[in-house]
């Protein structure tokens, strides 16, 4: 039997002063989608954060793969981990200027050598993701000259070009026009159905419900609740999830959440 893409056991997660989960029993397998749901502030994204490697977790186990976290040993170095797990953060920041292709061939640097230069190959696999994002042509382009929505899709292409496993989306869809919100969710519907397992921070149930097969609730003070979306995008888990009442609206076989 394989091993979860994502697994954690009895995780405990705070940030300042506030219990994000408690107990957390999760497991993320190759082909799931899973979206993750909260207020503001209930800490989605420090949950993400943490099973992503990128802080400590409070108490219990998070594991990628075969790899405990946090990092230790050569088995679980950067490098290696960031040919499994690929993070898009939910804020792009660029100081510098440099090119749209430069930036992209950036998610190729964990399949290079520590003093190898990015190969044809490399520069293809980079140009496949910009045309998979809706930004050929946009190759010499600066980082700097590119709107909200252009910049967010670039971020999405570099995470194609590291081609991990296992994708963690901190709200993949910020900036991004509906037609380009539709693209996107259904490029990462495509890795799932090739074997890579999504999980993604989002905003809209609806998008989740359509999107996402399973779910998981961050209700606050520690509390959480996980399953398949059928069974926990509900419009009772909602309401109170949100703290506003939500009407169900069924249009086409798709689920749609609105406030009453």
């Amino acid at each position: 039997m394989m091993s979860p893409l994502l697994s954690t056991e009895r995780l405990t997660v705070n940030i300042g002063g506030h219990r994000v989960c408690d107990g957390l029993d999760w497991r993320v397998e190759a082909g799931e989608t899973w979206a993750i749901l909260g207020k503001n502030g209930a800490g989605k994204s420090t949950l993400l954060t943490t099973v992503a490697g990128l802080r400590e977790q409070d108490a219990g186990e998070v594991r990628i793969a075969d790899h405990a976290l946090p990092q230790s040993g050569a088995g679980n170095s950067p490098r290696a981990l960031a040919r499994i797990r690929g993070y898009l953060a939910q804020q792009q920041m660029d100081p510098f200027a440099s090119t749209v292709m430069e930036t992209v061939l950036v998610g190729r640097h964990p399949h290079l050598g520590r003093w190898d230069w990015e190969s044809a190959t490399d520069r293809r696999i980079a140009g496949a993701a910009l045309n998979e994002v809706d930004l050929a042509g946009f190759a010499t382009r600066d980082v700097q000259t590119l709107s909200g929505g252009e910049r967010q899709r670039l971020a999405v292409a570099q995470l194609l070009a590291q081609q991990p496993q296992l994708f963690l989306l901190d709200e993949p869809l910020t900036h991004l026009d509906l037609s380009h919100q539709i693209a996107v969710m259904e490029l990462f519907a495509r890795r799932a159905a090739g074997g890579a397992a999504i999980v993604a921070v989002m905003h809209d149930p609806g998008f989740a419900a359509r999107y996402c097969d399973q779910a998981l609730l961050l209700f606050g003070k520690g509390e959480w609740l996980a399953g398949a979306s059928a069974e926990v995008i509900t419009e009772a888990n909602l309401t109170r999830l949100y703290g506003h009442p939500l009407r169900e609206l069924r249009s086409d076989g798709q689920r749609w959440f609105v406030p009453c």
